[in-house]
Parts: structure tokens; C-alpha cells; sequence
């Protein structure tokens, strides 16, 4: 067992466009960070993970980076970031960023000059063709835009104005290894890396698979491409083996034992990555038609458990339920019912691998009550609503699918109180405010000691006390059951068994002779779980 740092902390992802305005313009900001952070500190928070904060036009919401050394200024200035690492590093926390660089803004420089003709000095810093393939773009419409001053097309797998880095290319490296190193010496803890697995595409260019858009799925030719851990090793050597950092890498379509080559110990690459595929296979998307499929537990669980203990061979997993391109989990899985929040918690505390928690998780945050597309601010979602409207989906259909796939759901304003614009603003949100803001909201619950904050500060200080919740090797108890989920985690002596009863009805199930140590119901009835009941056992 060797223990890190970023193996026992817990992470917390911050949206900062709507966790908290300082400024009443309605839109989220570095000193709204700061003036929450001894309330982060109380969760039981180590690890702040911020989304990306630099310059941007904010086409996709600052995934389209204009300036990688400057911030956005409706989050603030650089004398702000700075002065907001100096106090979570006096508070005994950490803070990472968002590193994307598999793409930039089309209003970045680089990309400025590549456009210009096929001989300038960056010409070759994107991924430009004479004629275009068949992939399309994952926003919608084709992957490929023509630009007439090179009488070519660049490529973009999701927004037109996100053209795609030519990494092949050193120069473009040598240019982001120097990037991640102004930032490593301000002194930030880390990196969450996007769309880490597409650094590498298949230059050959093959025609994808057709979508119901009749567009060409490029994902197999974009992701794991035949140099990405050339890449990552050389970015290891020159950049991450420098920082005593957490890097964690979002590689979406991933299997486990693809995953293992980003972050085997050996390997020289990555320490963590997500676990795409269990939530992947819960969203309706172009390449299903938007079929909406119902939660097949058996198969979430078993997939999950084939990761965690696919990574134990020589990685590290990461737990998570919620970010900022997903719905809110209790409304996927818990029919917004604030006992299903405490479940969840209890499965995101107590997986292998390091927590993330999203804002406004901890509190039981849901879905928001969308009624038309004016609502929508997410490029990706009015996409889909045009997509949708295309194939023949009325309207009512276009907002369940969005309901479980919008991504708006998870953007909307962190809850602090019951007041207007739920304390997030003294001005107007950019977005709707949950209305359930009244019962959901982190003052009342801070009084309240079945709560679900109160809750999660709870499992994670035992998270904390209990070596096998952070070390403990994973085993999926019975498999098949399509109501239960339940693990027992093991380490030097020490096992936890833990039971989430998915439904809202009684399940029958056996919980072993042992001390509780958290759960949330009084007591345990013995050979049933109540719904949405969870419980923690040591034995």
C-alpha cells in the first residue's frame, strides 16, 4: 500500500460561473470562491478542482481558451487568482485547474496565424485537409469548417470555434509544457485534463460509422490514438514529474484496461482517471437516436466494479456521480428524494478511489424544472434540441431526453439560501435558480442535523478515520441484484461492508454481524434495507 496525498483527500469541483457572485453581475467569480471557503473547509473539502477560468470568448462556456495565461475577466483578474490560491493553501487545501489542450478558441493567436495561409510560422499547429471526411461534430453538424484564406478545413469534434491542436506537431507541445509550467510555478496543485484521450488522432482519416444525423461517429479515430502515451509520457517528463501534483484525466469511451495505461504506476503518465462508461451509457445521445434506457443497476455496478479492480493491478480510480456535463444524480437515480442523496454520498465516499464531489451535490441539488429551449444556455443542449426537433421529436419528448442529459442541470446556481436568486447574486443569475431553492439551500440545512450536508460531513470524516475507505481493495457483493448495490472494502485487517438500496421500495438483503458506523436510518432491520437506505458496517 503506498499512501498519497491525492489517494486519502476529497475533491471538490467548482463551476465557477455559478457557485457564488461577489459583484451582483449575475455571473459567478474567483472572489465568490474565496468568500466561501471556510465553508468548503467545513465539509471536510482538501482538493478544490476548478473549471477553466481563462480568457475565453465562452462560446462553450470557457472550454474554448482564448489566452491560457489570462483569466476571463467576468471571473476576475490574475491578482485574483493568486491572492485566491494564497487562501486555500492558508487553509490547509489544495487547488487544480482545468487543462484543455485539445483544442483552443478560434480566437486564440495560434490559431489566428495557422488560418492565415498553408506557409505561415503556425501553419501547422491544427489539424487542417484539403477535402473533409464524414465525422460530425459531437455539438452537431459536420466535424470540419472551411476556411477560405487556406482554401482548407480544420478540424473540430465539438464546437466550430474549438479547432483541434495538431499535436504532432513539437512546437505545440514545447508551447503547452511551457503553459503547464507557468502555472505549475504559481504554485497550483495539479491538473483535471480534457479530453485527454483525444490528444492523438488516426491521420489516415477513415469515414466514421453513421449517427442518426447521418453524420460519421469520429470517436474511434480521435480517442487513444496511436502516440497518446508518447505525448503523456513527454508531458510527464517535461512538465508533471516536476510538481508534486494530482493529474486526472477525463477519457470518455475508455474500457479499463485502457484506462490502466494512463495511470499504471510504471507507465510515467497520469495518477487518476474518470470512469466514463457507467455514466455514459445512462445519457440518450445522437449515436443511441436519444433512446432513453432505463438505470440497469446490475450492469452499472458490475461495470463499475470492473474498473476499480481492473485499476488495482497497478492504478488509481476516481469516484464520482455528478459534474458539470451531467444531470443531477439524485434526480437520475433517487427520484430527487433527499435520502437517495445520502445514498449516493455513501457510494461516492466509499467506492475505491479518490471522491469528487460536485457543488451543490452535498446538499441534494436537482435537476432544473426546464420548460422551453430559451431556458438553455449550454451550446451542446440547444444542439441536441435542434437535433431532436430534426428527427421528428415533439417538444415534450426533446425536454425528457434533455432532462437526462441537458447539462444546464448541473449549471444552474449553487443554493445558498432561500432568498433571491437563491444568495448566489444580489443582481440576475445567468441562468435559472432552482425553485425548490426554499427547502434546498445550504443555510437551512446547515441547521439541520438530518440534512443531507450534514450528512455528507459526516461520511467524510469517517471516510477519514477508516484506513480501508481510502486503501481498502474492492469487492462487489452479489452481482445480479438489480436493486442493490453493496461492496465490502478490505485493508490490513480491516473490512468495510457497504449496502445502497437504489429504490424507493423495502429490499430484502443480509447485513453482516458488525458496528455501523454510518448509515441513514437509526438502526439496522435486520435482513432488509429500507429505501434508499445505505449503510456502512465494519467487521
Amino acid at each position: 500500500m503506498e499512501r498519497t496525498w491525492w489517494k486519502e483527500d476529497v475533491v471538490y469541483q467548482i463551476w465557477p460561473r455559478s457557485f457564488n457572485d461577489s459583484n451582483g453581475d449575475g455571473i459567478g467569480d474567483l472572489n465568490g470562491i474565496i468568500q466561501k471557503l471556510d465553508y468548503l473547509k467545513e465539509l471536510g473539502i482538501s482538493v478544490i478542482w476548478l473549471n477553466p477560468i481563462y480568457q475565453s470568448p465562452m462560446d462553450d462556456m470557457g472550454y474554448d481558451i482564448s489566452d491560457y495565461r489570462k483569466i476571463w475577466p467576468g471571473f476576475g483578474t490574475m491578482e485574483d487568482f493568486d491572492q485566491l490560491l494564497r487562501e486555500v493553501h492558508r487553509r490547509g487545501m489544495r487547488l487544480i485547474m482545468d487543462l484543455v489542450v485539445n483544442h483552443t478558441s478560434d480566437e486564440h493567436p495560434w490559431f489566428q496565424e495557422s488560418k492565415t495561409s498553408r506557409t505561415n510560422g503556425k501553419a501547422d499547429w491544427y489539424i487542417w485537409r484539403d477535402e473533409p471526411n464524414n465525422w460530425g461534430s459531437y455539438f452537431g453538424g459536420s466535424a470540419w469548417t472551411y476556411v477560405k484564406e487556406r482554401s482548407q478545413y480544420y478540424l473540430h469534434t465539438f464546437s466550430r470555434k474549438q479547432p483541434e491542436l495538431n499535436w504532432e506537431c513539437e512546437a505545440v507541445r514545447e508551447a503547452v509544457w511551457e503553459m503547464m509550467r507557468f502555472w505549475g510555478d504559481k504554485g497550483i496543485d495539479g491538473f483535471r485534463m480534457d479530453v485527454v484521450n483525444g490528444l492523438s488522432k488516426d491521420t489516415s482519416f477513415p469515414d466514421g460509422k453513421p449517427w442518426s444525423t447521418g453524420f460519421g461517429d469520429p470517436t474511434p479515430y480521435v480517442k487513444n490514438g496511436p502516440k497518446i502515451h508518447d505525448y503523456l509520457r513527454e508531458m510527464n517528463q517535461e512538465v508533471l514529474s516536476r510538481y508534486d501534483w494530482l493529474t486526472v484525466g477525463e477519457g470518455s469511451g475508455n474500457t479499463p484496461e485502457e484506462g490502466l495505461l494512463y495511470v499504471g504506476r510504471d507507465r510515467h503518465e497520469l495518477d487518476e482517471c474518470f470512469i466514463f462508461t457507467t455514466m455514459e451509457a445512462l445519457k440518450p445521445s445522437p449515436a443511441n437516436g436519444y433512446r432513453i434506457e432505463p438505470v440497469d443497476l446490475a450492469a452499472f455496478k458490475q461495470e463499475r466494479a470492473r474498473w476499480m479492480t481492473g485499476l488495482e493491478r497497478g492504478g488509481w480510480s476516481s469516484c464520482y456521480l455528478e459534474n458539470h456535463d451531467l444531470v443531477r444524480s439524485v434526480s437520475r437515480f433517487g427520484k430527487d428524494d433527499p435520502l437517495a442523496a445520502k445514498m449516493l454520498a455513501t457510494v461516492v465516499l466509499f467506492e475505491e478511489g479518490t471522491p469528487y464531489i460536485y457543488m451543490g451535490e452535498e446538499l441534494g441539488m436537482t435537476n432544473y424544472p426546464f420548460t422551453d429551449k430559451a431556458q438553455f444556455r449550454d451550446l451542446q443542449g440547444k444542439s441536441d434540441w435542434d437535433n431532436m426537433e430534426r428527427l421528428g421529436f415533439s417538444k415534450d419528448q426533446i425536454l425528457k431526453v434533455l432532462q437526462l442529459q441537458g447539462r444546464d442541470n448541473g449549471r444552474t446556481p449553487m443554493q445558498w439560501t432561500s432568498g433571491a436568486e437563491a444568495g448566489f447574486t444580489t443582481g440576475k443569475s445567468w441562468i435559472g435558480v432552482n425553485p425548490n431553492k426554499q427547502t434546498i439551500n445550504v443555510k437551512s440545512e446547515e441547521k439541520d442535523p438530518d440534512s443531507v450536508l450534514a450528512f455528507y460531513k459526516q461520511a467524510i470524516r469517517i471516510r477519514r478515520q477508516h484506513l480501508a475507505a481510502q486503501y481498502g481493495s474492492f469487492s462487489l457483493v452479489d452481482k445480479d441484484n438489480g436493486q442493490v448495490y453493496a461492496w465490502t472494502r478490505s485493508v490490513d485487517g480491516e473490512t468495510l461492508f457497504v449496502a445502497c438500496n437504489f429504490t424507493d421500495q423495502m429490499q430484502p438483503f443480509p447485513i453482516p454481524e458488525g458496528k455501523k458506523v454510518l448509515g441513514n436510518y437509526d438502526g439496522i432491520l435486520k435482513g432488509q434495507l429500507r429505501p434508499y437506505e445505505a449503510v456502512v458496517v465494519s467487521c
